[in-house]
């Protein structure tokens, strides 16, 4: 029941005219971020800390509200997924340099699709489904509220994007490798000490997951780092950097960490 109002609601977002919604999401962010939370005082600390010296209180703070204005205007823009096709795609987004992701794809061995929660990756998952006609796959973590779950679910499988649970995923991610998908993996999210390896990113040190690495040197499949960016129109574009060249010593710890440190360099 509640899953089929979610779905309703969302349904009734992407009716919103595209640039009327992007705007309506803007306010709401920026409403939002008036809010005096906790997670908001958190979000202030990491943004001062990671540009120490370099900006000061009130530049993170702007940075901070235009964070919010983000994901206001994302929670207005996912909708719009169920309203993608062929002959729309160019109404929302654009692509740069997608030689290189085609060229990762003509090697035959399946695609890591390197990104992070940067722009807006939702929208851009959808978009190079529908682009390249690839069979793709997305590793998760399963949300706690589970009406949420399954509708995220539904809407990132819309264009047969397979789902996987981001624990104990290793044995399918072989496995859609092998049937030659691409896989999508967001990899800018802090990890247990048992599941990463410690490389710099935003100037700190962070525990990073250490499966990308793994996975790459166990399938030797490429990584292709892939990032949407906001253009001034509101379309989105979407960049393909080049595949990264693995590291292979012969010494797997090394290697995993040494591969780790370039994937995340690359975000």
């Amino acid at each position: 029941m509640m899953h089929a109002l979610l779905y309703g609601f969302v349904l009734l977002l992407s009716r919103i005219p595209y640039r009327a919604a992007q705007c309506a999401g803007k306010y709401f962010g920026l409403l939002f971020s008036m809010i005096p939370i906790g997670r908001r005082e958190a979000a202030a600390a990491n943004i001062l800390a990671s540009f120490e010296g370099e900006r000061d209180q009130k530049e993170c703070t702007r940075i901070l509200r235009e964070l919010y204005i983000h994901f206001g205007r994302m929670l207005f823009e996912v909708p719009h997924i169920l309203r993608l096709d062929p002959d729309r795609l160019s109404q929302y987004c654009v692509f740069e340099n997608e030689e290189r992701f085609q060229a990762a794809l003509d090697k035959g061995r399946g695609v890591f699709v390197l990104t992070a929660h940067f722009g807006n990756w939702e929208f851009m998952s959808a978009a190079i489904q529908i682009r390249f006609g690839v069979d793709s796959a997305v590793i998760v973590r399963p949300m706690d509220y589970a009406p949420l779950d399954r509708l995220m679910v539904r809407m990132r499988s819309r264009f047969g994007s397979e789902v996987i649970p981001k624990k104990k995923a290793m044995r399918r991610v072989i496995g859609a490798l092998r049937e030659k998908k691409t896989l999508g993996i967001l990899l800018d999210q802090n990890v247990d000490w048992y599941e990463g390896v410690f490389v710099p990113f935003l100037g700190r040190w962070a525990c990073t997951n250490k499966g990308l690495a793994l996975l790459a040197l166990k399938t030797d499949a490429p990584v292709v780092p892939v990032f949407a960016v906001r253009q001034e129109d509101g379309r989105h574009r979407i960049l393909f950097g080049r595949d990264i060249p693995l590291v292979k010593t012969g010494d797997k710890t090394a290697d995993v960490e040494e591969n780790t440190f370039l994937f995340t360099r690359a975000i």
